[in-house]
């Protein structure tokens, strides 16, 4: 079944594409979800109309991701986690615990836009990219202090 995205899919292709796709994934996923319009004749002559208003959507929306990378650049996330002697954690740091540390801060970040290679178990200062909309990439430092 031939469709025309209207979001950006992973593994799939950007919004304003038409590609194909198995009939069941873009009935039962991409059209109940709004992510792709059905390749009709009449949605295809209107195709430029519909990339006019995803490039303006889609320009908006970078703007907005740069505003925040530069935001989360300034930003440094503090956490006291109990630690032993060495500085080893006794638990560890992760993804969540940073998304909702910088949501306690004013800045909406998803927990999966944090790229940890893997959760952070000793004490010390991190640099954190964090992967936003439309190849937007930001950093934000987190200090991982010894509770009291």
């Amino acid at each position: 079944m031939r469709i025309i995205l209207q979001e950006d899919v992973e593994k799939l292709g950007h919004r304003g594409q038409v590609v194909e796709v198995a009939e069941g994934f873009a009935r039962n996923y991409l059209l109940p979800r709004k992510l792709a319009l059905q390749a009709t004749e009449g949605n295809l002559k209107r195709l430029e109309q519909i990339r006019g208003h995803l490039a303006k959507r889609t320009a908006s929306e970078k703007d907005l991701a740069q505003q925040l990378a530069t935001s989360l650049s300034t930003a440094t996330v503090t956490l006291a986690r109990k630690a032993g002697e060495t500085s080893q954690l006794f638990g560890s740091v992760t993804s969540a615990d940073i998304a909702e540390a910088l949501a306690a801060q004013g800045h909406t970040v998803d927990k999966r836009s944090i790229q940890l290679d893997e959760p952070i178990k000793v004490i010390g200062e991190y640099d954190v990219p964090v992967k936003l909309a439309h190849g937007v990439t930001g950093s934000v430092k987190v200090v991982v202090n010894r509770e009291e």
